[in-house]
């Protein structure tokens, strides 16, 4: 099976999103929306689902009006394809490849391919400067602009919120804990700022090591997980800290999983 982690730029107009997110069908484990990213993140699986979502998307946001502090190139910024239990890397590459064709041809939209070939901070760094479309138009869409897609391992999104609402200290704390098993923004949201991070490989650098460098240079408010969480995570991470970490079983993709109607694509 692959999971399909889709990125989407709307995340304030709650009825619009789930009006997204319900064209996934049963096929959909998960929404989770931030109104100062404006920014949404449904977690689908299935054959049909990010098709669908990701046509939906597409009819019914303009990023022409999109405003919000976290990174975007599109109306569907990011398009993850994520291998899980029975399934391989490769399986997730021809996934994004299919995926990439048919947004490039059918949706003409430009598409910039990760995995392999780069990571998304590459593109994040230089989408339509000194990194042209892999797929698709060389121009970004009028009113969808551009589309991530990539394969990946699974990672945890994850986002740590700081007592003092200071902006360089949080650059600052991402900066340093920076490296190859993590990726880290420091972001102003509304009045607070947090340390916006996506753990590359949580079974190496999990969420409790994180948070125990970060509260070490900073006060911590609270953690947020963003998505789901592999059930592996949990297993190895100690149960007492499961709430401070914002883990909890009900947000494993494993559980979701389980819950899903039968009949599901």
């Amino acid at each position: 099976m692959i999971e399909c982690v889709i990125n989407i730029s709307e995340g304030r107009d709650l009825d619009l999103i789930e009006e997204i997110a319900l064209s996934a069908g049963s096929d959909l484990l998960d929404v989770h929306c931030d109104a100062d990213h404006n920014r949404s993140v449904l977690t689908v699986v299935g054959v049909a689902a990010p098709t669908a979502v990701i046509r939906a998307a597409v009819q019914r946001l303009d990023i022409r009006t999109h405003t919000g502090v976290h990174p975007r190139i599109g109306v569907v910024d990011v398009v993850p394809f994520v291998p899980l239990d029975g399934s391989t890397f490769n399986d997730a590459l021809y996934a994004r490849d299919m995926m990439s064709s048919w947004i490039a041809n059918e949706l003409q939209i430009p598409v910039f391919l990760y995995g392999p070939e780069r990571t998304l901070p590459d593109i994040r760094r230089g989408a339509f400067r000194s990194l042209m479309p892999d797929l698709g138009p060389s121009e970004p869409h009028l009113t969808a602009g551009a589309v991530a897609v990539g394969a990946r391992e699974l990672m945890l999104a994850w986002n740590l919120w700081l007592s003092e609402p200071n902006l360089s200290l949080a650059k600052s704390i991402a900066s340093s804990i920076r490296g190859p098993g993590v990726r880290a923004l420091g972001l102003q949201v509304g009045e607070q700022v947090q340390v916006s991070m996506n753990l590359i490989d949580p079974l190496v650098v999990g969420p409790t090591e994180v948070y125990d460098r970060v509260t070490a240079l900073a006060p911590i408010a609270r953690a947020e997980l963003v998505g789901l969480a592999p059930q592996a995570l949990l297993d190895a991470t100690d149960e007492k800290r499961w709430e401070q970490l914002n883990l909890s079983i009900d947000t494993t993709i494993e559980s979701r999983l389980q819950r899903r109607p039968h009949g599901g694509s």
